[in-house]
């Protein structure tokens, strides 16, 4: 017994069955063939029945199963298959549906319309040159009538040993038999027109799922004629999200949270306590490269054409042309994840994203919003960018410095600085302007600055030249650029002499103590630093040349020493110090989470600025520097006080010689407390 009939002859049949069984409602999928019952999975709640049936079949069918709706989603052209669905239906006082297939918008262009297989048989027999035949194996016997077809025709077929058999009875073998499942995909169908220099295709109109647009675009990239069989006239019938709206309304379960059984094999279990609707289809994460179908992979243009539903930016749906199929306009990681759960009706969802999914790409989001929808993710990467640009370029990618500054920061000048070859996605056309003069500003003139613009179209652009030469340019916001740095610095920076920095009236922390409190402050590559009384910033630019992908912000009360440190920041090429001017702890305040900090200067206000630093970050590690008794008593004061732990006090003398005459005496320095430790408690 099944509460609903479906007469599954097409693609959007078999879905809704698929649908409709994951739900735990008992569905039967009518097809005719054993291949059609191949394409379906048997389970507690999904029948499947093959077989061919007459009208009084049908309804004594209809019957026996005790159905009280069927839904007619055969083939738009088996339209006497329909009309026996419709009569079987009144036979058997049963509610009847028509499933109405999209028929698209391809334009065929100048096609040759005929209404009948063996109308188009008579018109290619006064016709020369090869003919892709892509109309089934039923009406194949039609087209012996041609003359020649021995030789003329390639015949596109299912891929069955009985098809086959029939076809080669027929006299269609060899390369003239294509045995393949469709649809296809618009570069398989230009290859194959190609491939055996086909000067007519003949079609019928089978609309979107059909791949009848694929068709047309391929004829027209081959220089085939189209041949178009016309489309029957369709019955009155409802869309395919009309039937399931209709369907919700009949079957409130279809409104219930989905549940984990029944779920195809390898599909990953719904997690319990997940809020919300949940689905338990595939959902495939697809870069399209650089935003044109030529530039995307044979693999992406097959999952986005069997997809029930696309997701992306506006740009995104554009490239793949095919915004007439359901669609959802959106980038945000966590309302794409929120739309696929409340729409468990598509069995297959694309989301499509730019250039490969691994660079720079929303799928990282994408990964962790869609944790726990009971869907299967599947992931398929595209060309990115840098590959496509380097290609272009003629030059290796692998020792590239990869970066992006589109809506993120990044530390440029630091990684063309220290690389030979430096990538970013810019993302705006005031990007290039800006990048160019970041250059000149921090020492980098001489870098050769590669920009290329709408990678992949056909208005694609590539300018070279110095930072100075493209300041003036104008340039399109899809952007992306390669610097080139020959005189690039490869080593690790450490301990700048303390010769090399404008020094000012303000006070300096020396090179040796220097390098001691930023190694026991153990910053990473990409902390988040405070520098707290910073003084001419020498601990600023020390920590920011480790520190090349975070931040370090340079805490001053002194205007003038401000200025300072924004002429050290630019003499050693460090852009990731923001400097900050006020007293702490009130200027710390509104900065965001540091990870580490040094304390060279507090004003009196240690054991202020040390809660100030442990409210932001209860774990975060620091070193206080200090010369004088009663600073060292404050601190441990704060040490005995304050919730921290790993204390380390260190006290360093230091001398250095200073040459006299023909002698070299040590003269020594001020001792010094270096203090370390980490907040919470042992």
């Amino acid at each position: 017994m099944s509460a609903v009939v479906i007469f599954a002859g097409t693609i959007e049949g078999r879905t809704l069955s698929e649908y409709l069984s994951r739900r735990k409602i008992q569905v039967t999928a009518c097809v005719a063939t054993e291949y059609g019952e191949s394409l379906l999975t048997e389970n507690e709640y999904l029948n499947v029945h093959a077989g061919r049936m007459d009208r009084e079949q049908m309804a004594d069918f209809i019957k026996k199963e005790g159905a009280g709706l069927v839904v007619d989603a055969t083939h738009p052209y088996a339209a006497a298959v329909s009309q026996n669905v419709s009569q079987a239906c009144q036979d058997a006082k049963t509610e009847y549906i028509r499933l109405i297939r999209d028929s698209g918008k391809a334009d065929p262009g100048h096609a040759v319309l005929v209404s009948s297989v063996e109308e188009a048989a008579e018109y290619l027999s006064g016709t020369e040159g090869n003919i892709l035949v892509t109309t089934g194996s039923k009406e194949l016997a039609k087209y012996t009538v041609i003359p020649d077809y021995e030789k003329r025709v390639f015949a596109r077929v299912l891929s069955t040993g009985e098809v086959a058999l029939a076809c080669e009875k027929l006299g269609f073998r060899g390369k003239h038999l294509i045995c393949m499942q469709g649809p296809f995909s618009e570069e398989l169908n230009t290859a194959m027109l190609r491939q055996f220099d086909c000067r007519y295709l003949v079609t019928k109109e089978t609309g979107k799922a059909g791949g009848f647009e694929e068709k047309i675009r391929a004829a027209s990239k081959a220089g085939a004629k189209v041949v178009l069989i016309g489309r029957p006239p369709e019955q009155k019938g409802y869309s395919r999200e009309e039937v399931l709206k209709m369907l919700k309304e009949r079957f409130p379960k279809l409104k219930e949270e989905i549940p984990e059984t029944h779920t195809k094999e390898g599909r990953q279990k719904t997690q319990s306590g997940t809020s919300g609707e949940l689905h338990a289809g595939t959902v495939t994460l697809i870069g399209i490269g650089m935003g044109t179908l030529s530039g995307m992979t044979a693999e992406a243009l097959e999952a986005v054409r069997n997809a029930d539903l696309l997701i992306g930016a506006g740009r995104m749906l554009e490239a793949v042309g095919d915004t007439d199929r359901p669609f959802y306009k959106e980038y945000d990681a966590q309302r794409i994840a929120d739309y696929i759960r409340t729409h468990p009706e598509y069995i297959s969802t694309a989301v499509l994203l730019s250039g490969d999914i691994g660079f720079y790409s929303g799928a990282k989001r994408l990964y962790e919003a869609l944790e726990g929808c009971g869907c299967e993710i599947r992931s398929i990467c595209g060309i990115s960018s840098v590959v496509y640009f380097c290609g272009k370029l003629r030059l290796a990618w692998e020792d590239v410095c990869l970066k992006s500054v589109h809506g993120r920061k990044a530390n440029l000048a630091g990684a063309v600085r220290t690389h030979e070859k430096t990538f970013t996605i810019l993302g705006g056309a005031d990007r290039v302007i800006w990048l160019c003069r970041e250059l000149q500003e921090y020492g980098l003139s001489h870098v050769q600055v590669h920009i290329g613009e709408r990678l992949g179209y056909p208005e694609e652009k590539i300018t070279s030249g110095s930072p100075e030469k493209l300041e003036g340019g104008n340039y399109d916001s899809l952007c992306v650029a390669l610097i080139e740095n020959p005189e690039y610095f490869g080593g690790v920076r450490a301990c700048v002499n303390d010769e090399e920095f404008l020094r000012g009236k303000a006070p300096m922390t020396k090179s040796e103590i220097r390098s001691l409190s930023v190694a026991k402050l153990q910053p990473a590559k990409d902390s988040v630093i405070y520098d707290v009384g910073a003084g001419t910033g020498s601990v600023s630019v020390e920590m920011a040349l480790q520190a090349a992908d975070g931040c370090v912000y340079a805490i001053e009360r002194k205007e003038e020493a401000c200025s300072l440190i924004e002429k050290n920041k630019r003499h050693f090429g460090t852009p990731n110090i923001e400097v900050v001017h006020g007293l702490a702890p009130e200027a710390m305040k509104a900065l965001p989470t540091p990870t580490h900090a040094f304390i060279g200067g507090s004003a009196g206000n240690l054991k202020e600025i040390m809660e100030c630093l442990l409210e932001k970050n209860p774990k975060i590690r620091m070193v206080i520097n200090t010369v004088t008794l009663e600073t060292i008593g404050e601190v441990m004061d704060c040490l005995k006080t304050l919730p921290v732990t790993e204390e380390e006090i260190l006290s360093v003398s230091i001398a250095k010689s200073k040459e006299l005459g023909p002698y070299h005496l040590m003269m020594g320095q001020n001792p010094v407390y270096i203090v370390t430790c980490r907040g919470g408690r042992a």
